[in-house]
């Protein structure tokens, strides 16, 4: 990489964009102390990553950013560009993508810097490594400032270590290696605390096993509590029910005594209202009297303010009229002075104006004297440049003559020896061709080995097939063993759930009653929709709701006609078979006719879930209920038991069959394995046949070839050697034409004394018209300078005699003004003797109202 252009913009001193173009050589810029150079390598420094304000002889980093001057403002950013030129592609990776690289730094005020390699933001890190990489950088000793070269002297074995590193091009690999430290330490420190995270979720474990342990010893004794709990809520909810009646009663005594309150209330508010109207017009008077108090409060306050505004401008009056007369009189002063100026350039001007007219001829002649001298100075130079190149052609001729005769004699020489050593060879070459004969055995045992290797891979393509039958009949069995397998899985988890539903939420508890029941599938809706919530209850007497011993049937009434009984369809407890006998299955048509035949107990159900009951309620029919869910999902239990017996058994028939097709299809792929490998070993073997014949082919065909590479070898070598000779003939020939080198140096000594001669005349004729010239400019310049003041001194003068008329005026308008104000003085006593009065009068009437409205 190589700087080619630097660009910067409200860096520093340069607050206009300014760029400086690196030209291959030496680049320099001179100038004097306080001009900027050292802000140039300041700039360099910086947009190579230099991250101290220090170095940058600053007291902050923004302190880079161009601060501006009297006459120009300061700036709130600074931006510095370097371009290189990255045509050999020596950049880092990540910025190695084009032949031209812009790298940039940009600083905003009071918010740090960005850096930008061909507009892509990058880190700073990026263009340290940039610049590491191309053995330069913030840090170079390269960058030598004042100072510096002692310093490297009287360093210390590491200081200049640094030093010896970039000259060796590995300043940047030490770079990466520090990054790759700080890595490996960060590396290190993870898993640090990957250990201390192990620990800690080995703690956490110990807790979570222990808060297993005690969560199962809460379930336990959480069921016992809910036993206890369902007698105690029993036992609260009687309580609860006398308690309610008892305080309907209180809420009756508290209502009556509400609407006492109320009426009181009301007695008392229309009391008030009366008190108000009565106070109103007493309110209003007061009011009345404290505005007229406050009205004549507020004219007293603007008379004091009037009293105190003339007399201010009475002072400002006086004192504007003293500004006006002492201006009067400066304007007067300079006035004077501007006259005795004008005079004394009129005065100055006409002098010098004689001085240029007796001057103009010597003038005149001088500059023909150093223009004639100039002219034969210039011949002059002409004749001396002429000799010179000749004295330069001569001795050039004559040592490139005796160059090319020593080259041309050491040429011979070279290509005489190459010649015989050819010769040596090509004897060589031939005897080793003339020996070989093992190429044909080696293309025999070729082809011996080509032909085992088309019988292994008909071999192999034969159990490839085989393997490929074997597994598509595996295939076409998979399917059906997979339907069958989640049909299982389905059923199997059907039953599980119901037997969860069924068995889990009275593990603990007292079973329903409905548990016991048999009924018919099909008719669980009637049953859950004809018993409700009693099924709920438990066959158990020591629980709160339960059923008791069976009560005779006698003296019972028959159901209507038509009314089959729901015992006949649902059985298993005795518990329930008078209420089922008392409960008529109909059809829904015939429900609602039949439902005025009932008798007190009696109900009627259709197979839908629609009730009639004896005492004329009647409920349609609905989302079944939670017992008739229960008694369907028991009946679904029990046909998933046959269900999953015939899947089972399927199942297992087509896993035998898949495993032995399996095992067929093992086998045909252990085959393919064998007749695959002699494969691949037969053509192994044509591999290292065909290596061998590759190298006994090359070994000759290398042999060929270099005998037919010295053939031409010796054939350019001889055509070399016979141009050798012919330059060495030319060479002698030019040295002896190339003429005598001492007689072309002594004409070209004689031009140049005769030209330094006429220099001498030219410089003198030259100081000469120069002495008039420098008088004739001093002239010049002074008499402009004289135009320039009378125009200033007359400009001053007549702005004078403005300014005096202006003032003058001015005086006399305050002067004006000053006597009319003391011509009509205001009476503020008498006014202000009047506005008390009245203000004594106003607050005596405000007390009074006052005190009526207390």
């Amino acid at each position: 990489m190589k700087f080619t252009r630097l660009k910067l913009h409200g860096f520093k001193s340069f607050s206009d964009l300014t760029e400086l173009h690196l030209e291959p050589g030496l680049t320099g810029v001179v100038g004097p102390n306080g001009c900027g150079k050292s802000n140039l390598v300041e700039a360099l420094r910086w947009v190579m990553g230099e991250s101290s304000y220090k170095a940058r002889r600053a007291s902050g980093m923004d302190d880079v950013i161009c601060s501006g001057s009297g006459n120009r403002p300061a700036r709130n950013n600074a931006e510095v560009t370097l371009v290189l030129d990255n045509s050999e592609r020596t950049a880092p990776a990540a910025l190695n993508n084009a032949d031209v690289l812009e790298v940039t730094r940009r600083i905003e005020r009071e918010e740090g810097s960005v850096y930008r390699v061909n507009g892509r933001e990058v880190r700073a890190r990026d263009v340290q490594l940039l610049f590491a990489d191309a053995s330069t950088g913030a840090h170079s000793p390269a960058l030598v400032r004042q100072g510096q070269i002692g310093e490297l002297i009287a360093a210390k074995p590491t200081q200049r270590r640094a030093l010896l590193e970039e000259a060796a091009g590995i300043s940047g690999l030490h770079s990466r290696r520090h990054e790759a430290e700080l890595r490996l330490r960060a590396a290190e420190q993870n898993l640090e605390r990957v250990d201390d995270v192990i620990a800690q979720v080995t703690t956490q474990l110990e807790q979570l096993k222990r808060q297993a342990r005690l969560a199962t010893r809460y379930r336990n004794i959480s069921g016992d509590i809910r036993k206890a709990e369902a007698s105690l809520f029993h036992v609260r909810w009687v309580a609860a029910r006398a308690a309610e009646n008892e305080t309907e009663a209180e809420q009756g005594k508290l209502v009556h005594d509400l609407a006492d309150a109320q009426h009181t209330e009301l007695e008392a508010q229309k009391t008030v209202f009366m008190a108000d109207q009565a106070v109103q017009p007493l309110r209003d008077r007061e009011a009345s009297a404290g505005a007229v108090l406050q009205r004549l409060t507020i004219l007293s306050e603007q008379l004091a303010e009037e009293a105190r505004r003339a007399e201010a401008r009475k002072a400002e009056l006086s004192e504007r009229i003293k500004q006006a007369e002492w201006d009067s009189t400066r304007e007067h002063l300079l006035l004077t002075e501007s006259e005795e100026a004008l005079a004394l350039a009129a005065e100055e001007r006409a002098t010098l104006d004689a001085e240029a007219a007796g001057e103009a001829e010597a003038f005149a002649a001088a500059k023909e004297d150093a223009g004639r001298a100039q002219q034969e100075v210039t011949g002059a130079e002409t004749e001396a440049r002429i000799a010179a190149d000749l004295e330069a052609q001569v001795r050039a001729r004559r040592a490139q003559a005796i160059r090319s005769a020593e080259d041309a004699a050491n040429r011979i020489a070279r290509l005489t020896q190459q010649i015989a050593d050819v010769a040596r060879d090509a004897e060589g070459v031939a005897a080793q061709l003339e020996a070989d004969s093992g190429v044909t055995a080696k293309r025999s045992a070729l082809e011996m080995a080509q032909a085992i290797a088309a019988e292994a891979e008909a071999g192999a393509l034969a159990a490839e097939e085989a393997t490929r039958a074997a597994q598509l009949a595996l295939d076409a069995a998979r399917p059906a063993l997979q339907e069958a397998e989640a049909l299982l899985t389905r059923l199997d988890a059907e039953a599980q759930t119901l037997n969860k539903i069924l068995n889990g939420g009275a593990k603990g508890l007292w079973s329903a009653i409905a548990d016991d029941l048999e009924v018919d599938v099909g008719f669980e809706t009637a049953l859950g929709a004809a018993l409700g919530d009693d099924l709920e209850a438990s066959s158990d007497a020591g629980a709160p709701l339960h059923w008791a011993g069976p009560i005779p049937a006698e003296g019972d009434p028959a159901l209507p006609n038509g009314a089959t009984p729901l015992s006949t369809h649902v059985s298993g407890s005795p518990l329930l078979q008078r209420r089922l006998d008392q409960i008529g299955l109909v059809d829904k048509a015939t429900g609602s006719g039949l439902q005025a035949q009932l008798r007190p107990g009696q109900r009627l159900v259709s197979k839908e879930g629609d009730l009639w009951r004896w005492d004329g309620f009647v409920s349609a029919a609905d989302a079944p209920s939670a017992a008739a869910q229960r008694l369907a999902q028991r009946n679904r239990l029990a046909e998933l038991d046959a269900e999953l017996a015939e899947s089972r058994a399927t199942r297992n028939g087509l896993k035998a069959d898949a495993a032995s097709l399996s095992e067929a299809s093992e086998q045909s792929r252990r085959a393919e394995r064998e007749k695959r490998d002699a494969w691949r070993a037969a053509q192994r073997d044509i591999a290292t046949a065909q290596g061998e014949l590759d190298r006994a082919q090359r070994a000759v065909g290398e042999l060929a070839a270099r005998q037919s590479a010295l053939e031409e070898a010796r054939v350019r070598l001889g055509s070399s050697l016979a141009e050798a000779e012919g330059v060495a003939q030319d060479a002698a020939t030019a040295l002896t034409e190339a003429g005598d080198e001492a007689e072309a140096a002594a004409l070209a000594e004689g031009k140049r004394v005769h030209l330094r001669e006429l220099r001498e005349v030219a410089d003198q004729a030259r100081l000469k018209l120069g002495s008039f010239e420098s008088a004739a400019r001093m002239r010049s310049t002074r008499l402009s300078q004289i135009a320039n003041e009378t125009m200033n001194w007359q400009r001053r003068r007549d702005g004078a005699q403005a300014q005096t008329a202006t003032l003058d005026a001015r005086s006399a308008d305050l002067k004006g003004q000053l006597d009319a104000l003391l011509a009509t003085p205001e009476n503020f006593e008498q006014r202000r003797e009047s506005l008390d009065t009245q203000i004594a009068e106003a607050k005596a009437a405000h007390s009074t109202a006052s005190d009526e409205l207390n």
